[in-house]
Formats: structure tokens, C-alpha cells, sequence
């Protein structure tokens, strides 16, 4: 009897433990991927992860750092001269002919729709100078944006390089930073484009190999990729009501249904919570004015509906110079904002002062300012 007891007493105690590990948000998605994230635009919160810092190979979704910087350089109504170089790229092309003159613009659509490699070539040389040049750009943007598990070695992803790689997590925080610009946007969501083509009596048309534009309503975007090392990569975007998410996935056999899966599991299981509302705050301070204090944005973040009651707001005031004067720091920050979730902090706001009545003139500065305005009628009358 006393044996049987303990046993019972053990299992109680063994699913307690169990119930009471950390379960990871999304956990019940079940993916093919040897590397995946599921990210959330807004707030760059991991709903989903598998194996997602681990290094390897990315193929064609290499071409979303190269599109970015291409839309960044300023030059996408430039003409390029297509090089010989370009045209001798292995793999996906959409057939540039040496010397052709083609505007950057085009160059871009080809590479994010067809995922040409020849036009990869052709934007590295001319935005980067050579493809050495561009490839430093690369790595200088990949160093800003954070990615600190990345290293581009050419700018369209074929395995000619061994150092060239990022990972899941990485490849969300390009995408998080490129789907900013809404020139990028505007080409990843194309689903068909017409390029004039001079030298011939018919335009290019180019239709995009990303399918979920067309399977997943949600879909907003994205970039496909493929080699026999790398195998199928995926990058994509969709959004639903007011929550957008980016889905990554590297090595993977089943990528178009593993994305659809992360997706609507975290369409179902997350929604997006105001926790701070961007306008007048209201804070006990004796250091300012407090209905001076405001924040310039609302915070989202996106929870389930367990987490919704365990956020939590604290707020960091600056401590004012002997000097300070209301009237002089309208628009400055005094502080900070910090949202909190379970205890963590999640996500931070400057908290800004608007300033007091303006301070009134004396006659010294009401002469000086009539003198001014004298002289200034006098100079261009």
C-alpha cells in the first residue's frame, strides 16, 4: 500500500514539473525546416523559432539585402550598362545581353520576381562599383541592422563562396528593416511586371515565384531561393488586420505549407495590445509639469490572450540641470518609457516635454529684435 502511494505521489509530482516548464510561444507548429522564425513586424518579437541562430546556407533570399540597398542608393532611374560578367552568371536569369542599357528600377523587379542572377551582377557593379565593393556594402548594412550570424560573400546566394551565410533569425531582421521602405514593399508584393526591352520589338514580362501571393490571401510579400546546398529557402510577409509578420525558413521541403502553418497558428493565437497610448501621459512627478509630459508613439505588442494582463509600465525621468527652464526645451526628451511583459522588459519610448509659456521679452529684446527687422527691410528693399 505504502508503495503504491509513492508511486502516486511521484506521478503528481512529475506532471507538476511538467505543467509548470516554460512552453515556447508557438511551440505546437510543426515545421519541415531545418531553420525557421516566425517574427512580428511592429514590435520584432519571436513568436515562433526553430534552431533559428544556426548558421547556413541561404541561396536567392541573399537578393533582399541586395534589392534594399539598390532602392537605397538613390540611383533606381539610373541607366546601367549590363557587363559581359553579368551575363555569364550561373543559374535563374532573365537574359541580359552585354552592353544592353536597362534602368536599375527593372534590374531590381527582375531580381525580387524571376530572381535573376545576372541582374544581381549587373546592380552589384553598378551601385557597389564591383562586386567587391558591393559585397562590403553588404556586410556594412548586415553589421547595422544587427545580424550578427551573417556573411555575404556575393550578391545573389549561389554557392560559389563558403562564408556566405546568415541564419532564420537574421534573415527576419533584414526583412523587418527592408519592409520599412515601401519602395521595397511596393516590388516584393508585385505579382507581375512589364520591362521595356530596346533591342527587341516585345517587353519582358515577368511574373513572381512567390506562389503564397497567390495561395495565401495574407500574403504581402517575400523572396524565394533555392541551390543544391542550400536547398529551398523562403522569406515571406503577410498581414492581417492590424498585425504583420515575417516567416523564415531554411532547408526546407515543405517551405509554402510551413509558412502557411506558422502564420495561422499566430493569426489565431496572438493579438495586438496597445500598451501605451502616444499623447499626454499621466505621471506623479514633482521634477516637471506633468501635463507637459507626452510620447510622441503608441507601443503595440503583440500577446496571447494569458499575456494580456501581465504588462506592466514604468517610467524613467531625467532629473532637471539647476539651470532648466520650461520655456527653453519645448519637443526635448526627459526620459523614457518602459513597457514590460511578465516582468521583461519588451519595448522602450523617449518620453518627450512640451514646454512651458514662452518667456516674456524685455525691452532690450524688443529693441533688438525691431532693430533686425529694420535692417532686414532695408537689405531687401
Amino acid at each position: 500500500m505504502r508503495m503504491i502511494w509513492k508511486l502516486v505521489i511521484f506521478a503528481l509530482m512529475v506532471s507538476l514539473f511538467i505543467a509548470n516548464i516554460p512552453q515556447k510561444v508557438g511551440a505546437s507548429v510543426s515545421v519541415s525546416a531545418r531553420g525557421a522564425v516566425l517574427m512580428e513586424q511592429e514590435s520584432g518579437r519571436v513568436l515562433f523559432e526553430k534552431d533559428a541562430h544556426t548558421k547556413r546556407r541561404i541561396a536567392s533570399i541573399t537578393k533582399i539585402m541586395t534589392a534594399i540597398l539598390a532602392i537605397e542608393s538613390g540611383k533606381m532611374n539610373e541607366m546601367v550598362k549590363v557587363s559581359e560578367q553579368a551575363t555569364r552568371a550561373d543559374g535563374s536569369s532573365v537574359y541580359l545581353k552585354p552592353g544592353e542599357k536597362i534602368k536599375l528600377e527593372h534590374l531590381v523587379y527582375g531580381l525580387m520576381l524571376r530572381s535573376g542572377n545576372d541582374t544581381a551582377v549587373a546592380i552589384a557593379e553598378h551601385v557597389g562599383g564591383s562586386l567587391d565593393g558591393f559585397v562590403f556594402l553588404m556586410n556594412q548594412k548586415a553589421k547595422e541592422i544587427g545580424m550578427l550570424n551573417t556573411h555575404f560573400s556575393n550578391p545573389h546566394g549561389l554557392d560559389d563562396h563558403e562564408d556566405h551565410y546568415s541564419t532564420a533569425y537574421d534573415m527576419a531582421l533584414l526583412t523587418r528593416y527592408a519592409m520599412q521602405n515601401k519602395t521595397y514593399q511596393k516590388i516584393a508584393r508585385t505579382k507581375n511586371y512589364k520591362a521595356p526591352n530596346p533591342n527587341e520589338n516585345w517587353d519582358r514580362e515577368w511574373k513572381n515565384k512567390n506562389r503564397l501571393l497567390t495561395k495565401y490571401k495574407y500574403t504581402t510579400g517575400g523572396k524565394t531561393g533555392y541551390t543544391k546546398r542550400a536547398k529551398r529557402t523562403l522569406v515571406t510577409t503577410a498581414t492581417k488586420g492590424d498585425m504583420s509578420l515575417i516567416a523564415v525558413t531554411l532547408n526546407a521541403s515543405d517551405d509554402w505549407n510551413d509558412h502557411i502553418a506558422m502564420y495561422e497558428n499566430s493569426f489565431k493565437t496572438f493579438d495586438m495590445a496597445e500598451v501605451l497610448t502616444k499623447g499626454t501621459i499621466d505621471i506623479k512627478t514633482n521634477k516637471y509639469d506633468q501635463k507637459n509630459l507626452y510620447l510622441k508613439r503608441s507601443i503595440v505588442y503583440p500577446a496571447t490572450e494569458e499575456e494580456m494582463d501581465l504588462f506592466s509600465i514604468k517610467y524613467k525621468l531625467n532629473k532637471p540641470g539647476e539651470d532648466w527652464d520650461e520655456s527653453e526645451h519645448n519637443g526635448e526628451a526627459v526620459g523614457k518609457a518602459q513597457v514590460f511583459l511578465d516582468g521583461k522588459v519588451v519595448r522602450e519610448t523617449p518620453i518627450y516635454y512640451q514646454g512651458g509659456p514662452e518667456k516674456k521679452k524685455g525691452l532690450f529684446d524688443l529693441l533688438k529684435d525691431l532693430f533686425l527687422s529694420v535692417i532686414g527691410v532695408k537689405l531687401h528693399g
